[in-house]
Parts: C-alpha cells; sequence; structure tokens
C-alpha cells in the first residue's frame, strides 16, 4: 500500500473517511454559537451559563466513552464496520437532539452525539493511516484533521441566519441547526460504504486471502487510473505474521506502557495540551463576545469564521512539513509556538486593550500553529503503536487527554465568564502553559515517523520477532 501512486482510490477515502472532521467541527460550533440563544426562556430549553459548559463538557464525555468502546470494538471487528455503526449513532442522536424540549433530554442526546463522534476518531484515524502511502502520511492527516474547521466556518454561517429571529422563531432555529447536521452526514455514509476495509488488519486477523484479493483490485485499478505500472512489492520488507483472531484489552494496554513508555507519556501531552485548549475556548468563544465583549447574539457567530479559516490554513499549509522536515521539529514548533501567542493574548486581553475584532485576529494568529499542533497528535498516536492496538491506542489517548483537558476546560470556563474578563485571562494562561508543555515533551520524546512504514516505526505484535522483552521505547 506504501508503494502506490497517488489515485482515484485514495481521493475516496480521504473524502469518505476525512469528511467526519466536518461534522465534528459543525457539532462543537453550533452549540457554541448558539450557547446564548439556549439561555434565553424563549428557546425552549431555557439553560444557564453554566449549563452550556456542561452540555459541551457531557459531548467530550460521550466523545470519550465513544472511542473507547468503538475504539477497542474497530480493532477486534474490523474498521469498515465501526465507521459505518458510528456514523449511524451520530445521525440518530443529532437528529435526537433536535426534538429535545428539556435539559435532561438536551444532555442526553448530546452525550450520545459525542459517543458517535468519538468512535469515529478511533475507526478512520486507523483507516486511513493504513490505507494512505508513507510518503504522504503526515499531510494527509493534517489536512484530513484541518478539514474540521470547514465544519466549523459553515456551522458559523449557518447559525448566523438560523439565529436570526426574523426568519426563524427563537425555539425553531437551533433544532434546524442540528436538523441540518444529520443530513451532511447521511450524505457522507452514502460516499464511505465505498471505502474498503483495511487490507493490513484482514491480514492480521485470518483473513489473508481476502486481503491479497483486495490490494489485487485495488492495484489493478491504481493501475488504470494512473498509466503507471507498479514495481514488485522488495522481498526485503517481507514479516511473518502470527495470525490472530482479537487481542485483549489488558495486553492493549501493557504494550503501550511497559514496551513503549515514552511513546505513552508523549501521547497522553499532546492530547491533554490541545484538548483544554480548543474545547475551553470554542465551547465558550460566543459567550465570551456576546456577555463581556457586548456582542449581539446573531453577530457573534461571525467571528467563528476567520478563526476557522485560521485553524484550516494552519495544517493545509504546512502539513507537507511534517514529511519533509520532520515530525519533531514541527510539533514542537506548533505547540510551544502557539503557547507564546496565546500567553501574549492573554496579557492584552486581561489589560482590556481588545474588542472582539482584534481578539478574533489573535486567535487567528494563535490557532493557525495550535491547529496543526492539535492535528499532529493524532497523526502521532496512530502511527507510533503496533497495528494491533492502533485504534484502540487512538482512542485511549483521545479518552484520556480529552476527558482532562476537553471535559475540565469547558465547565471551568463556563464559570470563569461569570466572574469576568481577568478570571477568563487566567483561562488562557492555564491553555498556553499545557502547550508549552506539551511541545517540550515532543522535543526530548518525540518520533521521527516521517516516510516510514507502519511496520517500520512499530512492529505489530502478531510479527515473529516481536519479543516480549523488545526494548523500550
Amino acid at each position: 500500500m506504501d508503494r502506490l501512486p497517488w489515485s482515484k482510490f485514495h481521493w475516496l477515502v480521504v473524502i469518505g473517511l476525512g469528511t467526519v472532521w466536518i461534522l465534528d467541527g459543525l457539532e462543537v460550533t453550533i452549540v457554541g454559537a448558539i450557547g446564548s440563544r439556549l439561555t434565553e426562556p424563549s428557546s425552549g430549553l431555557g439553560l444557564s451559563t453554566a449549563d452550556i459548559g456542561l452540555a459541551a463538557a457531557i459531548y467530550v464525555a460521550g466523545a470519550c466513552v465513544g472511542s473507547l468502546v468503538f475504539g477497542y470494538l474497530t480493532d477486534r471487528f474490523g474498521r469498515k464496520k465501526l465507521f459505518i455503526v458510528t456514523l449511524g449513532l451520530y445521525l440518530v442522536a443529532t437528529v435526537l437532539t433536535a426534538f429535545s424540549f428539556a435539559p435532561w433530554m438536551f444532555f442526553l442526546f448530546r452525550f450520545f452525539t459525542g459517543a458517535g463522534i468519538g468512535g469515529e476518531y478511533a475507526a478512520i484515524n486507523s483507516a486511513i493511516d493504513e490505507l494512505i502511502p508513507a510518503r504522504r502520511r503526515g499531510l494527509v492527516d493534517l489536512a484530513i484533521n484541518g478539514s474540521y474547521w470547514l465544519g466549523t466556518a459553515f456551522g458559523a454561517v449557518l447559525t448566523v441566519f438560523l439565529l436570526n429571529t426574523d426568519i426563524f422563531a427563537a425555539d425553531i432555529g437551533w433544532r434546524i441547526a442540528f436538523g441540518l447536521g444529520a443530513v451532511l452526514g447521511l450524505v457522507i455514509l452514502l460516499v464511505r460504504r465505498n471505502v474498503p476495509e483495511s487490507p493490513r488488519w484482514m491480514f492480521i486477523h485470518g483473513r489473508d486471502e481476502a486481503a491479497e484479493k483486495l490490494v489485487g483490485e485495488i492495484e489493478h485499478d491504481v493501475e488504470e487510473d494512473t498509466g503507471k505500472h507498479l514495481d514488485a512489492v522488495p522481498t526485503d520488507k517481507a514479516i511473518r505474521i502470527k495470525q490472530r483472531r482479537s487481542t485483549g484489552f489488558g495486553e492493549i494496554v501493557r504494550v503501550a506502557i511497559t514496551r513503549y513508555p515514552k511513546r505513552f507519556v508523549l501521547g497522553l501531552s499532546l492530547f491533554i495540551g490541545q484538548a483544554f485548549l480548543y474545547n475551553a475556548v470554542f465551547f465558550t468563544y460566543s459567550l465570551v463576545l456576546t456577555k463581556l465583549l457586548g456582542v449581539p447574539d446573531d453577530v457573534a457567530p461571525w467571528a467563528l469564521v476567520p478563526i476557522a479559516i485560521g485553524n484550516f490554513l494552519g495544517p493545509a499549509l504546512l502539513g507537507h512539513l511534517f514529511d519533509s522536515v520532520g515530525r519533531r521539529f514541527m510539533i514542537t514548533l506548533s505547540y510551544v509556538g502557539s503557547g507564546v501567542l496565546l500567553v501574549g493574548t492573554a496579557l492584552m486581553f486581561d489589560a482590556g486593550i481588545l474588542d472582539a475584532f482584534w481578539l478574533t485576529v489573535c486567535w487567528m494568529v494563535v490557532f493557525f500553529f495550535a491547529s496543526a499542533g492539535a492535528s499532529s497528535a493524532y497523526l502521532t498516536v496512530s502511527e507510533v503503536f503496533p497495528m494491533e492496538t492502533r485504534a484502540m491506542a487512538i482512542a485511549f489517548f483521545y479518552a484520556v487527554g480529552t476527558g482532562l483537558g476537553g471535559i475540565i476546560g469547558p465547565i471551568l470556563f463556563g464559570h470563569l465568564i461569570e466572574d469576568g474578563m481577568h478570571a477568563v485571562a487566567i483561562g488562557y494562561y492555564i491553555g498556553a502553559g499545557l502547550m508549552i508543555a506539551a511541545g517540550l515533551v515532543e522535543l526530548f520524546l518525540g518520533v521521527d515517523a516521517e516516510g516510514k512504514s507502519l511496520e517500520d516505526i512499530a512492529a505489530p505484535l502478531s510479527s515473529e520477532g516481536a519479543a516480549e522483552d523488545a526494548p523500550k521505547r
């Protein structure tokens, strides 16, 4: 798979699987943008400011649970089955969210919406990395994760019109927003049906004949599409596999902690830093604008559009450098650089010299670098652990990192906003400190995985020679 030239097949993978990040961006933005509207009695819910932070935390909690449950099932039953199931769960839950008529219903359905999205992270990232050539893995991963911000921009523009009470009633517009998210999810599901199972997963799980047939079909399609004859697979790259039906959860944890302790610390650091910053800021940014800076409810969502553009441009423009310059340097630069810029933003915000316009400009610059770093966190944990544990590794680091940073962050900021600008600035300092710390961990513990086969970065547990006493890394 690594030697294949880029073709229509790879575009099918990118579009069929990668577009799920647009849904996540849409979900997060919709709740952040309509947060102020949901606090109004006329919305039909009448949540408090703290409830908005709680709803965000519940969504993240659902994503954490979903990533663990579906991550384990992805490694056990295959990538394709689970990336269909998880998207189906998202569709059902987000439609039910639109029909919430009480706070408890809204919280419950947000939990299951998050569970579907969390499961997507594990199933999708593992499948993408196993289907995309090594030489482009960094760029593709960062670009796909960066597409989250296309959903953010779309959600922001969408809510501007849906929150306009001259067009939609106060208790109708926000419901339509969730319904449109489900429509987009249904379109993605129709495309996704054509994405194949991972041949790597099939081979290890005893379906070698089907895997060989699938790879042959992919190679034939690629040759016809590109007009290039594929060279034979180098024999020195062959590895012998002891096939297995499943990998136990205990073995997954043991491998991560005992065989790859440094990579374990690295994954946690990268996820906690970016999860706190992003979930804290984006779930509550509309509230900062409306409650602290006096921006009208129907205008505040527009501020998310330029921020989303900055976030998308970061991975899109810097992504190729993660393959050429290298993972370690670029991840360190993106984390530490965004943290330092955030310190400057917090100082000016605390001093009261930033209005809504200039605060938005500052966030554009901060998140240009932070977005590349956040995307690289998913890339890192999906490529530095063995094949058999890949989906579960993504799920674990997402769940723990996001659980610590993503649940605490929105709840904390929901209360900080009630205490004023100085309190919010303290929250920004905390986010900056976590990003800088994660960047320093990458500098010392990062893995130089650029251009390497997944099997060279971490030998499959099923391969002969993958001894129990393998060196710790």
